[in-house]
């Protein structure tokens, strides 16, 4: 049981560790990309396609770490249609 939550535990400090890796890798690289395109081409605006669509990662990172937290084809979601199926296994025969 401790195994477990240890376990879990882990599982979930990874997790966290890995969304603010990103973010922080996100900050760290579009932000001196903002600055050489405002430097170096202030008339041409290309930093935002980086910044939008790695942006939209790092939403959908956040929301799989933060809300959905394992709901949606995770771990919760794994276990749940395991026992759907070993029911229906169950009934069939």
């Amino acid at each position: 049981m401790n195994d477990e939550k240890y376990e879990a535990a882990k599982s979930r400090v990874k997790e966290l560790k890995d969304f603010y890796r990103n973010l922080f890798t996100y900050a760290a690289v579009n932000i001196p990309l903002i600055i050489i395109n405002l430097v170096t081409s202030p008339e041409s605006l290309w930093f935002y396609w980086v910044t939008i669509f790695w942006g939209i990662g790092i939403v959908l990172h956040a929301l799989k770490v933060f809300i959905l937290d394992g709901k949606f084809l995770g771990k919760e979601w794994e276990e749940k249609k395991i026992k759907e199926m070993m029911e229906k296994e169950s009934h069939s025969k």
